[in-house]
């Protein structure tokens, strides 16, 4: 019996395959119904509820345990650019990055205009730091490098499309 990537059981697998779906079928929301932009939308709004407290709680954790509580999370909640479309940040600065004159550490929910769907993001995230000298160590690191994987995956679809993957170009739900 094959297991297809909705039924693996792993979250980051299976919030991919949502995610390559969503592109193949043109559609969007928990039934996978909404093709309109203003249902789209309104998936939208209720996400960024949803990711509230978490996003908050990822922040908090780092002001916390690397800022000591000197850390200030802010939320902006669902805005509209006119030129970029809808996005959400929640954001953790501290003294030290305030003077510094860099950018605070962000989470970004967006669904930019010509987008099927939304897409997280942070302000600067382009490497991720390795330092491992143990095997617990290593092990520590797979909630990572699953992250990077997924990112990775779903960059590639992006610049090309969901039919690179073979699993989403063969399935028809």
């Amino acid at each position: 019996m094959t297991t297809t990537p909705q039924e693996t059981g792993l979250p980051h697998i299976e919030a991919l395959t949502r995610h390559l779906v969503d592109l193949r079928d043109g559609r969007h929301g928990p039934g996978g119904d909404t093709v309109s932009r203003r249902g789209k939308e309104e998936h939208f709004a209720r996400t960024v509820e949803l990711l509230h407290p978490w996003a908050v709680r990822v922040l908090d954790e780092f002001d916390t345990t690397l800022l000591l509580g000197t850390g200030e999370v802010e939320a902006s909640g669902v805005q509209r650019a006119p030129d970029t479309g809808l996005g959400a940040v929640w954001t953790l600065s501290w003294p030290e990055q305030r003077a510094a004159r860099i950018s605070p550490v962000t989470l970004l929910a967006h669904y930019g205009r010509g987008f099927h769907h939304p897409h997280l993001r942070g302000a600067t995230v382009h490497d991720w730091p390795l330092n491992v000298f143990t095997p617990e160590q290593a092990a520590a690191e797979v909630p990572v490098l699953r992250a990077i994987a997924t990112a990775d995956l779903h960059n590639l679809v992006f610049q090309r499309d969901y039919r690179i993957v073979p699993a989403i170009a063969q399935e028809r739900t």
